[in-house]
């Protein structure tokens, strides 16, 4: 089994020491913040038959609204730091910071 991942990747950092360019990147996908009590009500919703669901729900959203949001992040950035002579930073088009980059991850 071949694992591949061909990804875009914003550039959020630049170091820049001279001879050695350093580039920070974290994974370009939107991500929006969903409510922990969203995510229950969904996933309870979801293994319930419409007459269940009918009853449990207002009870369901009655006590989930008691309870304080808490806003997580769906989704875990993959955050790639990777270092480069000058040159070859250069033939990249000197990329700048907030820039997308593309990135080719797979195991050989």
């Amino acid at each position: 089994m071949t694992l591949s991942a061909t990804d875009e990747f914003k550039i959020t950092q630049i170091v820049d020491n001279g001879q050695i360019v350093q580039l920070t990147l974290i994974e370009n996908v939107s991500t929006e913040p969903i409510s922990q009590k969203q995510m229950i009500l969904e996933n309870v919703s979801k293994k319930l038959d419409a007459e269940t669901k009918e009853q449990v729900m207002p009870l369901l959203e009655a006590i989930l609204q008691a309870q304080p949001t808490i806003n997580i992040k769906s989704y875990q950035q993959t955050q790639i730091t990777i270092a480069m002579p000058r040159s070859r930073y250069e033939n990249m088009g000197r990329p700048q910071v907030g820039n997308i980059i593309g990135i080719n991850l797979k195991k050989l």
